[in-house]
Formats: structure tokens, C-alpha cells, sequence
């Protein structure tokens, strides 16, 4: 008997990427079939064509079903998806993008990181006679502005591309992606800290740590004249520390272990933040894949999130590390160990104390799914109770006490108006004293302040309640927002916190919000915009039109291939 031959099915216009799949998978078949020996074709000899044949016709099918906007997802196929070459683009551009942010930052002067000391960092030292921010226009300043704007853009719109590749193909192995991680983080390494003065203040701290001062009775004032000092925003130098004794210890023993350099330390601090962003852009993927997810588009949206990136690492946000004990103490949970995921959570509220959040709802799901909430109570309860005795036990080790329970309510002496409940407590302020009834600023604001903790608290528990239905991930990633949103105080890189937990299991339009917001976050709060201003008018015009000729280029970079696409899709009109 010959050997029978396969017959390629054939459907009216497939999409590119499904017409290679095909062509790889019929020629293999054939292939496959001609190794067959004649004497076991002779026993089946046309069961085997029929059923490549229904394969390949189920796979049309499902593909015509199965879509998601503007284009059909495209399964991974190893060997076949040209994934390195795919992913060659994005991770290139967002190494431009990084590098242009540095740049920009290290101008000296540059309204983005502070550096006005000798010492500080290792290049872009202002001279002493300069003010920050009152540079004459052509002294770089106006480019090194551009230069972080037009970086952070480009970050974006290429994250927005990776994000977009990854869900319409599904199937990628996370570790493809870390590359990508890798090259858009390694130049924030090499940056002062970005958009915030708190790696200062967490140096100081750790330098108080190691000469046995307790942060939270005293503040970095304490040390006197010096460069942890100088450096440390003004506001904070006489406020005892809100923070927890893990990341009090820790920051002492950097202190130490680099030999009370304040620039040694800062660096090892940001270190950490970057492991910790390493343990929670590990742990998201596992998540993900827990609620039959994928990975790599959950791996995307947290770990790749230019939030995260230049907030995380590039401002060395202790935010970072609890993150870092926090999601993979739920990863934890949902791999079946409960126990370990409330040790691990409660470590990360040692750091900062939102992370206790992790550790109720570890409890509240320790019992498996359907659950009434009386049973529920129970594994809640012991859950607390293991958390309160591994932080208190942490906190003897430390020898700091619980003293920095009562550092909880020193971030309130900021005042604002991107925080909703302190801008109403402040609008509500003016305004009584408008109408002639005084200065009742104070009152209003504990009002309103209050009043915002108590409504998270109870968004928070109807989420909690409601999560069988909302889904516990999603329920747990909305009640971190809604605290970071009614908080006190709230900072851009604060809805890092949900968005991380709902990374991994949304789609659709909440996807682009996600997507949308982290973008917004990103510019919310950063200085350098009057600057900006201010120089378009006095700039030398050959720097403006270098400038508008540079932005030229970057647009065109970042739009055309948006435009070519748009393009390929418009209906021909003899198709027409």
C-alpha cells in the first residue's frame, strides 16, 4: 500500500501567523506518516489522515471563536513563533528609554533627583554657586527635561506593546521575558534616586540603627551635621520612623556592612528594593497560573510596569521589599501552604504594615472555596494571631519594640491635594473660612481623613465578603487600592500595591486601566514641569529647534510602526 497522502485543509483568508502553524504541523504530519511502516498503515489506512484532518478543522474553528480585539490570538509554538525576534524591538527601545531617563536625571541641578551635595552621587554634582532648578537655559538643564519626558513615553508605549503582544499570544515562557526585565532596569541602577527623596531618609535611619538610637523616639535630626542629614527632606528630620523593624534592621546593617558611606548605603538599599521587586515579578507568574492564567501577560503588566520600574527601583521604594515578602507569601498560600505564605506576610508587614492584608485573606481562604463565613472567622482569627506573635518576635530581636505602631500616623503631617480625603478636608477648609467662620482646617481635615480610613474599611470588608463571587484576587488587588486611595497620604507608587495582585487576572477594559493608570501615575507629582515652561521661553532657539527636531525623531519612532499597522488593516478598495 502507498503511503497516503495528506490533504491540507484550506480556510478563506487565515491570519499569517495561523497559515506558517499550519504549514509546520501538515508538513510534520506528513513527514510523521511516511515513517509509519506499511504493515501498520495497512490496519488503519485512512483513520489517521481523518483525524490530522479534524485536528486541523477544529483548529480553524476555535480560532474563528476565540478572538480578542482588533486581532486573533496566536498560540506560542516553539520553533515556530518568532518570539526572539518579536521581543528584539520592545527590549531595545525600552533600553533607549532607560538610558534617555538617566541621562536626562544626572543633568546637573536636574529638578529629579537631588545631588546638591558633594558626595551624593557619583556624577552630575551642581556646583555649589547654582541653585537647583535655576540654571541658565542652555546649560543642559532644558534637554535633560526632554530627556526624562520623552524616556518615560517611550517606556510606556513600549510596555503597552509588550503587554498587547503577550496576551494575543498566549503560551509564553516567563523566562523569555526577563531579558526584557533585565535590560530596562540595569541603567536605573546607575541613576541618583528618582522622583523622591526617600532612599535619604532610609539611609539616615539605618545609620541611626547602627548606633543604637531608635528611629521611632528621635528622627534623623539626631545624628547632627552630616551627609545622611543633608540630605533628607527637611520634613522628616525631627519625625520618628513609620516603618517596621525588618526594614530598620536591614537598612542599619547596610549601614554598617558599607561603612557608614552614605553613597555605599543608598546603593545598597536600592538594592534591596530591586530584589524585592525580583521576589514579586517571581512570585506573580505563579499566581497567575494558579487561577488558570497566563503567566507571561501577568509577568508584563507587574514586573515590566514602568511604575514599578522607575518608582520601585529607580526611587528605591521600600514598598519594593514588602511587595517582595507579600506576593510570594500568597503564592505560598495558593501552592498549598498556608502556614509558611501567614510567616512570609507577616514579615512583609514588618516592613510596612499594609502587608497584614495578605494575611486575612490567606485566612480567610485556609479552608478551601464554598466555606460559609462563620467558618471562615476561625482560620481569619489564628491567622492574625500567628502574624502578631512572628512581628512581635521580630520586634524584640530588633530591640525596637512596638514603638513604630505609634510612627503609623507621622506621614499624616503632610498635607497634599493629590490625596482626595486631604484635599476635601482642605477645600471644606478654605471654604468655612470664606464665609467668615475661621480657620477650622485642622478639624476638618482629622474629619475627612477619618472618614476616608473608615469608608476602605468598609469597602474592604464587603470585598472580602463578596470574594467567592469577585474572585479573591481581584478582591484583594481593589481593597489595596481603595486603601491607598482613602488613605491619609497617598503617593503615585502606592497603587503599585493592587495593581500587582490584579495583574494576573484582569482583562479586557479593567486591562487597560491598569494600563491607563500606571501611565497617569507615572508623571503624577513629578517636578521639573515649571522649569520646563519657564525655559521655552528663554532657550536659546538652536537648543529649541535641536530639541524639536530630536522629538520629531522620537515620535515618529514611537507612531509610525502604530500607523503602518493601522494601515495594513484598512480595507483595499478593489478588496472593497
Amino acid at each position: 500500500m502507498s503511503t497516503p497522502e495528506l490533504e491540507r485543509p484550506t480556510a478563506p483568508g487565515p491570519a499569517p501567523e495561523w497559515t506558517r502553524i499550519e504549514e509546520v504541523l501538515h508538513d510534520r504530519a506528513k513527514s510523521l506518516v511516511g515513517r509509519v511502516p506499511r504493515r501498520y498503515l495497512d490496519l488503519v489506512p485512512r483513520s489517521g489522515v481523518r483525524a490530522v484532518r479534524r485536528t486541523m478543522s477544529l483548529v480553524r474553528s476555535v480560532r474563528a471563536r476565540v478572538s480578542v480585539p482588533e486581532a486573533e490570538k496566536v498560540p506560542y509554538v516553539p520553533g515556530v513563533t518568532r518570539l526572539a525576534s518579536d521581543l528584539a524591538r520592545p527590549t531595545l527601545l525600552g533600553l533607549v528609554a532607560s538610558v534617555a531617563i538617566v541621562v536626562g536625571a544626572s543633568v546637573p541641578s536636574s529638578p529629579f533627583t537631588l545631588k546638591n551635595v558633594p558626595g551624593a552621587w557619583y556624577f552630575g554634582i551642581p556646583s555649589p554657586s547654582v541653585v537647583p532648578g535655576n540654571q541658565a537655559p542652555g546649560a543642559g538643564l532644558f534637554l535633560g527635561i526632554v530627556a526624562v519626558y520623552a524616556g518615560m513615553i517611550l517606556m510606556l508605549r513600549v510596555w503597552y506593546d509588550v503587554v498587547r503582544y503577550c496576551s494575543r499570544t498566549p503560551g509564553i515562557p516567563v523566562a523569555r521575558l526577563v531579558p526584557v526585565f533585565a535590560a530596562w532596569c540595569a541603567p536605573l541602577l546607575f541613576v541618583a534616586p528618582l522622583f523622591s527623596r526617600d532612599l535619604y531618609s532610609y539611609a539616615a535611619q539605618g545609620e541611626m540603627m547602627s548606633h543604637h538610637i531608635n528611629p521611632y523616639t528621635y528622627g534623623p535630626a539626631v545624628l547632627g551635621q552630616g551627609p545622611f542629614v543633608g540630605l533628607v527632606d527637611t520634613m522628616w528630620q525631627n519625625v520618628g520612623s513609620p516603618y517596621g523593624p525588618v526594614f530598620l534592621s536591614i537598612a542599619g546593617w547596610i549601614v554598617s556592612v558599607t561603612g557608614h558611606n552614605d553613597l555605599m548605603a543608598v546603593e545598597g538599599l536600592r538594592l534591596v528594593a530591586l530584589l524585592g521587586t525580583v521576589a514579586f515579578a517571581w512570585a506573580v507568574p505563579v499566581i497567575a497560573r494558579s487561577f488558570g492564567r497566563d503567566g507571561a501577560v501577568a509577568f508584563a503588566l507587574a514586573a515590566l510596569n514602568p511604575l514599578m520600574l522607575l518608582h520601585l527601583v529607580g526611587g528605591g521604594h521600600n514598598d519594593a521589599l514588602m511587595l517582595g515578602f507579600l506576593v510570594p507569601a500568597y503564592a505560598l498560600a495558593r501552592r498549598g501552604h498556608p502556614v509558611a505564605g501567614i510567616v512570609v506576610c507577616a514579615v512583609g508587614a514588618a516592613v510596612k504594615v499594609p502587608a497584614l492584608i495578605g494575611v486575612v485573606y490567606i485566612g480567610w481562604e485556609w479552608g478551601g472555596p464554598g466555606r460559609p463565613v462563620r467558618a471562615r472567622v476561625r482560620p481569619v482569627a489564628t491567622a492574625l494571631v500567628m502574624s502578631a506573635a512572628v512581628m512581635g518576635a521580630l520586634s524584640y530581636v530588633a530591640g525596637l519594640g512596638w514603638g513604630w505602631i505609634a510612627g503609623l500616623s507621622n506621614p499624616d503631617t503632610v498635607r497634599s491635594w493629590l490625596d482626595p480625603a486631604t484635599a476635601l478636608g482642605l477645600g471644606l477648609g478654605k471654604l468655612v473660612a470664606l464665609v467668615g467662620l475661621g480657620d477650622h482646617t485642622h478639624a476638618l481635615l482629622t474629619l475627612t481623613r477619618g472618614g476616608g480610613l473608615l469608608i476602605a474599611a468598609a469597602l474592604s470588608l464587603v470585598l472580602l465578603l463578596d470574594s467567592e463571587r469577585v474572585g479573591p484576587l481581584r478582591a484583594l488587588g481593589w481593597s489595596l487600592i481603595a486603601i491607598v486611595v482613602l488613605s491619609p497620604v497617598v503617593q503615585p507608587w502606592y497603587l503599585a500595591w493592587g495593581f500587582v495582585f490584579l495583574a494576573p487576572v484582569v482583562e479586557g477594559r479593567v486591562r487597560r486601566g491598569v494600563v491607563v493608570a500606571s501611565g497617569i501615575a507615572c508623571f503624577v507629582g513629578l517636578p521639573g514641569v515649571h522649569v520646563l515652561v519657564r525655559q521655552l521661553g528663554e532657550a536659546n532657539p538652536l537648543v529649541l529647534g535641536a530639541s524639536v527636531l530630536v522629538l520629531a525623531g522620537f515620535v515618529a519612532v514611537v507612531l509610525l510602526p502604530r500607523i503602518r499597522r493601522v494601515s495594513r488593516r484598512e480595507p483595499q478598495p478593489d478588496a472593497a
